[in-house]
């Protein structure tokens, strides 16, 4: 049985009379394009590698919602932490990790972000403040809630963006780190990328309560819902969450409401869902209708979207070529980096 339970917004509009009007600048606009076009085409290089078995294991692409880390990249500064689940390419990527360290650390080689240690759920850069690709569901929230606890403790104005999926909502930790949240106005922003379907199962079929945003209510926290389908929404909804959080009034939750348009992995054909509901988010998709506007506000030439996607396919081809051409770690490498070198006292006995 077929259950069309998500609901697409509605598409756009970018009339040629949208000319002039636009509400951010072309600057703004053209990072949000070149970010969104830069985690597409990425994830789509990889399916493909991982078809041809350069890339094992599992392997979760961020096809689809790429307008959030587009939006939330405008808002948030460096020092801000960021930790997420296990389909993260498309976060590390905003983050400042380079295409060409993603795609060595999925192929397994010494020149990943990670050694190629980690593979495609655990990426992790201090550098950037990074802190994950979690592979365990859920595991990430009360994680954030620490970090956000360390910046607090430390006394800066940075804060935690903490994301999760809808399937990850439905975890205990959940509700306890809302708690100890909201108890020691920790600064964490909450985000549930909300793509509908978990790993395969709908919302309506998991939980009564089907606007997730809600969740956040029975801890008095600020929560709301926002549209994930445009970077333009996500922007000003981070932008809002993150004074509101920077001011010391605690945390914040969102629920953004995204679509895959891929399977919860490559093992997944997502036949639970109808070809008419998917192609309804594909008409929505943020890539196009951003590119769209670019050109009716006179932002740039189709000359010059083609010379962007051109630079972009050469960006994917070389991190590509980088990683074909990396060496796998050495044998000696194991048991190197499992463990922290112990730095108290009492733990050097």
């Amino acid at each position: 049985m077929v259950l069309e339970t998500a609901k697409p917004a509605k598409k756009a509009a970018t009339k040629k009379s949208d000319a002039k009007k636009a509400a951010y600048s072309k600057e703004q606009y053209l990072f949000w394009y070149e970010l969104m076009l830069r985690i597409r085409r990425f994830e789509e290089r990889c399916l493909l590698a991982y078809s041809q078995q350069k890339i094992r294991g599992f392997l979760h692409v961020y096809i689809g919602q790429e307008s959030i880390t587009a939006g939330m990249e405008t808002v948030l500064r460096p020092t801000d932490c960021i930790v997420t689940g296990y389909r993260q390419h498309g976060t590390a990527i905003g983050r400042g990790v380079t295409t060409k360290e993603a795609m060595a650390e999925l192929y397994g080689k010494v020149t990943g972000v990670n050694k190629g240690k980690g593979g495609s759920m655990h990426f992790m850069s201090r550098e950037h403040k990074y802190f994950g690709g979690n592979g365990s569901v859920g595991a990430q929230i009360p994680i954030g809630a620490g970090i956000a606890f360390a910046e607090k403790y430390r006394g800066t104005d940075n804060l935690c963006v903490t994301m999760f999926g809808d399937g990850a909502a439905r975890q205990g930790a959940l509700h306890e780190a809302f708690n100890m949240a909201m108890t020691w106005k920790l600064p964490v922003l909450f985000i549930c990328e909300n793509n509908h379907y978990a790993m395969g199962t709908s919302v309506e079929r998991t939980s009564n309560v089907q606007d997730l945003y809600k969740l956040g209510h029975a801890y008095e926290m600020p929560s709301e819902a926002v549209d994930g389908m445009t970077p333009e929404s996500v922007y000003e909804a981070i932008k809002k969450a993150a004074a509101h959080i920077r001011s010391g009034a605690g945390p914040y939750y969102l629920e953004i409401k995204t679509y895959r348009y891929k399977g919860h992995s490559v093992s997944d054909p997502g036949s639970y869902r109808s070809r008419e509901e998917l192609k309804s988010y594909q008409d929505i998709d943020p890539i196009k209708v951003t590119e769209d506007k670019i050109l009716n506000f006179g932002f740039a030439t189709e000359a010059e979207m083609e010379a962007i996607k051109e630079r972009i396919k050469l960006e994917i081809d070389e991190a590509e070529a980088f990683a074909e051409a990396s060496p796998y770690p050495d044998a000696s490498e194991l048991y190197t980096d499992n463990y922290a070198e112990p730095n108290y006292p009492f733990m050097k006995d």
